[in-house]
């Protein structure tokens, strides 16, 4: 694990949980999926803004395993926004360099959408800039209790001890596993809370909570959100002194 100093402004890995589509929505008398519509340009700027900046990972919070509580209507709907938005964003990708992978249970998703999902992964799998995760159907519970159940696999398969898992060897078998742990944490729309979004890689992710409501988040507000993380000492249980005096955990 390294830390980061006042030096540096960019993080490597920054997950974001895009919140305030809705109430961007209803405050202009809207339906609440123009809201998800503008979120989508909202995501478009800050893509560009991240690789634009040398971000390693950028994961986006886009459905959680909780989001099929909504209103039928509204599932509907995010389901034809995520193909459209899908097959319009996925060449310029491509064509920035930049690798998109899901992360979260697809299978839930319709066929078609599942087929998209795959098609986007593969036509990006050769890009070496910066990685773009998406979190769809996804729980933090979830992706731990589902490296749980590898890490038993294995064991059994394996016959290796149980206390031979240390914390590297499970968090290889998350679905972020081979990626820097998120390093910036930022909520838009005004609540303080993660929402069991990436609950284990969290652990020491320096947390950004800003009343922006997400159609509203731009390349400026990531900045600024990029300049509060600069001003931060990420200790990792040390003490200041010893990362003044070049100290890495």
């Amino acid at each position: 694990m390294t830390t980061t100093t006042q030096d540096d402004a960019v993080p490597r890995h920054v997950a974001i949980v895009m919140d305030g589509n809705g109430r961007w929505a209803k405050a202009r008398f809207l339906p609440r999926l123009m809201g998800h519509h503008r979120g989508v340009e909202s995501a478009r700027k800050v893509i560009r803004a991240c690789s634009n900046a040398g971000v390693e990972c950028l994961t986006l919070f886009a459905f959680s395993s909780e989001n099929w509580k909504r209103p039928e209507d509204e599932v509907s709907g995010l389901m034809s926004l995520f193909m459209s938005a899908l097959e319009r964003e996925s060449v310029a990708l491509f064509r920035h360099n930049v690798r998109m992978r899901f992360i979260g249970d697809t299978s839930g998703f319709p066929t078609s959408l599942q087929e998209k999902i795959q098609q986007v992964e593969a036509m990006t799998a050769t890009c070496n800039g910066m990685t773009l995760l998406i979190a769809a159907n996804y729980g933090g519970r979830w992706d731990v209790l589902q490296a749980v159940r590898k890490a038993i696999r294995d064991v059994t398969a394996d016959g290796m001890a149980a206390d031979m898992l240390d914390e590297d060897a499970f968090g290889r078998l998350l679905v972020t596993g081979g990626l820097p742990d998120p390093d910036l944490f930022i909520r838009t729309g005004g609540e303080k809370r993660i929402s069991n979004f990436l609950m284990w890689q969290l652990a020491y992710a320096e947390l950004y909570f800003t009343d922006v409501l997400w159609p509203e988040f731009d390349e400026k507000c990531l900045h600024e959100a990029f300049r509060d993380f600069a001003q931060r000492q990420r200790r990792f249980g040390m003490t200041g002194e010893q990362i003044a005096g070049g100290q890495h955990a």
